[in-house]
This record gives structure tokens, C-alpha cells and sequence, in this order.
């Protein structure tokens, strides 16, 4: 893996537990230093990431962390909860026996990060799970766009899952795909994959929530 896509995973994944809250200042001088690399990988793992859409590279202002507000967010997790129930109808007709068995161990992986109450955990497990049900889809054009939304979703499907209970329910909605798959049921498993990704309602307001107190804590850290 070249350089610039280790730096890029890394500031990803920074975005997405929280350490680089929206906002947050990237200053290419400051990577260069922490990470021990040329400014060129930086600079490359900086476009990357604005290709993303995770950062905005502003004229003489240099890189930040993509701040969305609540009517954008809520219109990106309507069209990533589509393209999920699109990859979910196809996974249903497509996936392979193989291909099964591996969701089937995504979903007992998720038990048992849930069975720990690791919310950090499950994140990483969930990711897999609908990485396998991209997968089984079969259509590369699809999981090229469900993958693209869904890295610049990260943080914020991560800070769902700190929501207290939602755990239980998101391994309970799991086991309803999972089942919907099993049983070939295309319609079914398009609607428990819709269901299971769009924030609205309760949800919404739970994650407003988790980000208003993220970003207090941020603020508290930088006084």
C-alpha cells in the first residue's frame, strides 16, 4: 500500500472515532512532522480525502474536517439507506453459498462485540457485515457508490452506535437481513436494509445529540 493511502486510512479513521472532530484544522506541515513522511504523500492523502468529501481544502486557509449540517445529513443517510436496500435486493438473488457463510460469521462476530457491549468494536464488525451484502450484490458500479457514501457516513454511523440500547437493536435488525437473505427473499431484505441505515425520528435527534456533545468536548480539549 503506497504511503498516501496509509496516511489517508489512518486521518480516516481519526474522523471517524471522534479525534478529528468537523472543523478540525489539517495542517499539512504538522502531518509531515507526525507521521515522519514528504509533504508529497501528505498532500496526496489530502486530495484523496477531499475526493471523499471527509475535507474541504480552502484557498490559503489549507485543509479541515467536513462540517454537515443536519439537513444534509439526514439527505445522505436517505440515499445511503437506497443504495443499501439496492445492494440488499441483489445480495438476496446473487450471493453465492460462500458468500452466505462469510455474512453468517460478520453477523456472530457483531453478537459478540455486542455480547461485550464494545461499541468500537461493533463498528468495525457492522462495516464488514455490509461490506459482505455489497459484496453478494455482484454489481461493481453499485459497491463502488455504496462504498463511497458509506466512508463519508463513517463518523456519523459510528456515533449511532454509542446511542444507548442501539447495539441490541442494530444486531436484531442484522439477524433480519441475514434471515431475509437466507430465504431469497429479494423485497424483504431491500426493506430490513432501508429500515436499518435511514436516520429519522428518535434516531435523528439521538445523533444531533452525540455530535453536539462530541463537538463540546473537542472545544474543551482545544481551550
Amino acid at each position: 500500500m503506497k504511503i498516501s493511502d496509509q496516511l489517508r486510512e489512518k486521518i480516516e479513521e481519526q474522523i471517524a472515532t471522534g479525534e478529528l472532530s468537523p472543523g478540525s484544522a489539517l495542517d499539512e506541515a504538522t502531518l509531515v512532522e507526525q507521521y515522519g513522511v514528504s509533504r508529497t504523500p501528505v498532500r496526496e492523502a489530502l486530495i484523496q480525502l477531499a475526493a471523499e468529501g471527509l475535507i474541504e481544502i480552502r484557498p490559503r486557509r489549507g485543509a479541515v474536517v467536513t462540517s454537515i449540517g443536519p439537513t444534509r445529513l439526514i439527505e445522505m443517510f436517505e440515499v445511503m439507506s437506497e443504495l443499501e436496500a439496492m445492494c440488499g435486493r441483489l445480495a438476496a438473488r446473487r450471493m453465492t453459498e460462500l458468500e452466505r457463510a462469510e455474512l453468517v460469521q460478520a453477523l456472530k462476530a457483531c453478537d459478540q462485540a455486542m455480547a461485550r457491549q464494545d461499541s468500537d468494536a461493533y463498528f468495525y464488525c457492522n462495516e464488514t457485515f455490509h461490506a459482505a451484502i455489497y459484496a453478494g450484490s455482484h454489481n461493481t458500479f453499485l459497491i463502488e457508490q455504496a462504498s463511497q457514501l458509506q466512508r463519508r457516513l463513517r463518523p456519523y454511523r459510528r456515533l449511532q452506535l454509542r446511542v444507548r440500547n442501539r447495539l441490541a437493536m442494530s444486531f436484531r435488525e442484522h439477524q433480519a437481513i441475514v434471515a431475509a437473505i437466507a430465504a431469497g427473499d429479494a423485497e424483504a431484505t431491500a426493506l430490513a436494509l432501508r429500515d436499518h441505515v435511514v436516520v429519522q425520528g428518535e434516531r435523528f435527534g439521538d445523533l444531533l445529540a452525540n455530535l453536539q456533545a462530541m463537538a463540546s468536548t473537542s472545544a474543551t480539549k482545544h481551550v
